[in-house]
């Protein structure tokens, strides 16, 4: 076992003993691809100790996000009680995940999972994390307005409406139920939004900007109307000549929750969860209480914010 698998054994038994909880007489399928092996061989060991039931399913990387795996991996899933999927594109959005659920199975993505974002996110205590998201939706549920401002520019106020906050604890304990990992955050689809906002942190195709580095957004009743950016300015019009004004919905607000993470990496999976950050995204919100399907889904991290529900300033952890 090398130096980087050892250091991979105890975030593989936070996810597999606290996240997901695995019993001695459940079974567990560890589905992960060629480039992805030393994390889903870990997990495999793991879960192997806890169960006699438990296998690792291995294919050629898929294409695209969200596209389907082989056949033979959607049984595995849906035969298991317990799915862990560190693959290298992400099988949340498909058939063969929602198939799992609908079996009973309760399942953790980590699609895309790097090694430093898998023992950095999961080395982490994930009752602390939802204990986290309890706290902040106890300051949010109910408001019907919440506005965010920042050091670099940032000041959008979003109009809640009828829509929910959800928490992403990374607790996977209920049959039928699934999360990415790693996980921590609190995240609402608003009904609408106006103002600007600048990301500062981490943002595709970007990745971890440079200091001093920014993205500015402007927003009007719901939509983005200018991108600085050059290349994301072209992802959301390539997407808005497919599907019109859908592309440029202003799609969510995420709180995040997780307080191991205290540096971004580049990572959005990770950076989005960093306790004391907010995200906002443009795009598809069909996934997390919207009503608008877009092609695209486009997380900016944004450092230092202060959030207001109602006009109240809110506790965030991590700062």
């Amino acid at each position: 076992m090398s130096a980087s698998d050892t250091d991979l054994r105890g975030p593989a038994e936070t996810a597999v003993e606290q996240c997901l909880a695995l019993e001695p007489d459940e079974s567990c399928a560890i589905i992960t691809d060629d480039k992805r092996e030393p994390i889903g061989e870990t997990l495999y060991e793991v879960a192997s100790e806890i169960t006699d039931d438990a296998v690792i399913v291995r294919y050629p990387p898929g294409e695209t996000h969200g596209g389907e795996p082989p056949a033979p991996v959607a049984a595995a899933m849906a035969g298991a009680d317990v799915v862990l999927a560190p693959t290298t594109k992400s099988l949340s959005h498909t058939r063969a995940r929602t198939e799992a659920n609908e079996a009973g199975a309760r399942v953790a993505t980590l699609p895309g999972i790097t090694e430093e974002v898998f023992t950095t996110g999961l080395d982490a205590d994930y009752e602390l994390i939802a204990d986290h998201c309890a706290d902040v939706r106890e300051q949010v549920d109910g408001a019907d307005e919440i506005r965010v401002t920042a050091p670099a520019g940032t000041d959008i106020t979003f109009g809640i409406g009828d829509r929910e906050f959800r928490s992403d604890t990374g607790i996977v304990h209920e049959a039928g139920v699934m999360s990415n990992l790693p996980a921590g955050e609190v995240f609402v689809s608003p009904e609408t939004a106006t103002g600007t906002f600048v990301v500062d942190g981490t943002m595709m195709p970007h990745g971890l900007l440079d200091d001093g580095q920014t993205l500015s957004f402007e927003v009007e009743d719901g939509f983005v109307t200018d991108i600085s950016d050059d290349d994301i300015r072209e992802t959301v019009e390539n997407a808005a000549d497919e599907v019109g004004d859908a592309a440029r919905n202003l799609a969510e607000l995420g709180i995040g929750t997780n307080v191991a993470v205290t540096e971004l990496v580049g990572s959005v999976l990770l950076d989005e969860k960093a306790g004391g950050t907010v995200h906002i995204a443009v795009g598809d919100d069909a996934g997390i209480g919207g009503d608008v399907e877009a092609p695209i889904h486009l997380d900016g991290i944004i450092r230092e914010p202060t959030v207001y529900a109602d006009g109240k300033e809110l506790d965030l952890p991590g700062q």
